[in-house]
Formats: structure tokens, sequence, C-alpha cells
């Protein structure tokens, strides 16, 4: 049941307009091993970019570079509409904290979506309802424990692996939904593109210290659509390609539960093994 009072995701992610720059704050309900989880940081990034009275269209594509740590508590947002024509908004958007250097670097990419030819090649993943999947125990970070993770297929296994073992395959299938039931929309489409775990957990079997350097996401779907659609959970699909010096990249699928795909992601990480 969706809940009336205002929802943690939407209070993690609240943006307030100043004279020149949008402030916003850090969750401690949203915060990862070492800073808030960039899923968070992405959507908190895309809710001022929709929310700025210049804003047209829908969100197409946002690419967010992770450049430094960011600390608990207050960050501005200095936004910017780079250049604008009738069917494209281009955007970009620096965080920075204390008059500091930039610690997130954004792009953006609005659109006017009009009645087009349509043709969706990918079919949709063979899966379980989300009501016949169990839940995933949690890993030990807050912004997991906001999550109702349900995997079909590559759960990950962190007990039992490390360098001596043979790597393990880094595909998943599961659901994503929020834990406290909360309507898809955008915001949590970007959130959820970064809520796959780490693909160098699944092939490590092994929690190492890991960090998003850059994620895109792709949306194929406009707010009328996901109106529509009025659903609470994602299916999603996620693997790798390669893991090379450090770095490792990352790529996935959100699709709806009748079949849609409403986003796609691809990202670049920091990995320590």
């Amino acid at each position: 049941m969706l809940t009336k009072a205002p929802h943690l995701f939407d209070e993690a992610t609240r943006v307030t307009a100043g004279d020149s720059r949008w402030q916003g704050r850090t969750s401690d309900d949203y915060w990862a091993f070492v800073g808030p989880f960039g899923g968070a940081t992405a959507a908190t990034i895309l809710r001022a970019l929709m929310e700025h009275p210049q804003a047209a269209g829908n969100p197409l594509a946002l690419t967010v570079n992770y450049c430094a740590p960011i600390a608990q508590g207050d960050f501005d947002l200095d936004v910017r509409l780079v250049k604008a024509n009738r069917s494209t908004q281009h955007w970009s958007v620096e965080l920075t904290q204390a008059g500091s250097d930039v610690a997130t670097l954004a792009t953006a990419v609005f659109a006017e979506r009009r009645p087009s030819w349509s043709h969706q090649l990918a079919p949709f993943p063979q899966t379980k309802p989300f009501e016949q999947t169990l839940p995933y125990a949690k890993i030990a970070a807050a912004w997991v424990k906001q999550y109702d993770f349900r995997f079909v297929e590559g759960e990950p296994n962190v007990g039992g692996g490390g360098s001596n073992t043979a790597p393990a395959n880094a595909f998943s299938k599961l659901w994503i939904a929020d834990r406290i039931p909360r309507k898809i929309d955008a915001l949590s489409l970007v959130a959820m593109s970064d809520a796959f775990f780490a693909r160098i957990f699944h092939a490590r079997r092994e929690i190492v210290p890991f960090g998003t350097v850059s994620l895109t996401t792709y949306f194929h779907a406009d707010a009328d659509d996901l109106a529509k659609e009025d659903i609470t959970c994602v299916f999603g699909v996620a693997d790798a390609k390669i893991f090379h010096k450090s770095y490792g990249d990352q790529n996935g699928e959100l699709w709806s539960p009748e079949g849609r795909l409403l986003a796609t992601t691809t990202q670049i990480g920091y990995f320590k093994a």
C-alpha cells in the first residue's frame, strides 16, 4: 500500500531553489559504505532539473560523474541550461560543498517526446512474478535497506570467494522495489539504475572496495508512459564485460512487469582487489 506521508526517497532527494544555486542534503537513510548512495545523488540532481522553471520535456539521458567523495551534510547544485532547441534541452550540473572543488559533475538531456513509430526489439527476460520471488537478505549498508531486492537469477554469494577461487558469473536478474512502496517515476528509475550490486561483488564472491566513477541512464518512457504503467516495482537485468586494472564496467536494463523496457544504463566503476 502506498503511504500518504512523505516518502524517505523524496525526503532524501529534496532540493530547494536559491538565488543562483539549488541546495540539497545527504541522507543517512541512503548512505553507502563511505558516502551517499550514488543513485540518490543522481536522483537529487535530476529532481533539481525537473523542478527547474526552464525545464521542458522529459528526461532522455543523464550522465553523472562522481569526481570526489561527498561528505555528510549540505551541498550546492549549480544548474545551467547549456543549449535548447525545439526538441531537446542540454543541461550541466555541478555539485559542490562549502565552496570546495566540484564533487559531482552531471550532464542531462531533456526531450519533447512526440508520437512516432514505435518498436521494441528487446524481448522481456523470462522471470517469476515479484510476489513469487523471495526477498534478498540485506547487505550492511543503509541504502540497501530502503529497497526490496528479489533475485530470480544471479544472487550474490559474498561469503566464499577471493583471489583463490575462479571468478563467478556477473549476470543477475532481479526485481527491485522501494521497501515502502512508491510509484515508479523518472527519479526512481535513475536511482534504481545504480541499485544493482557492483558486478565485482558477484565475480569475486566477496565485497571489495568499490565506487561508481561514471553512470549514464537512458530513459525510454516519459511521465505519461510511467503514469499508464502505474507500477511500484521494476525487473532488472545486469551484467559486466570486463574488469581490468582497477576498473570494471556494468550494464543494466529496467523493465515494467508487463514487459516494457523503461530504462537502460551503463557505468564504469573503480575497485580494489
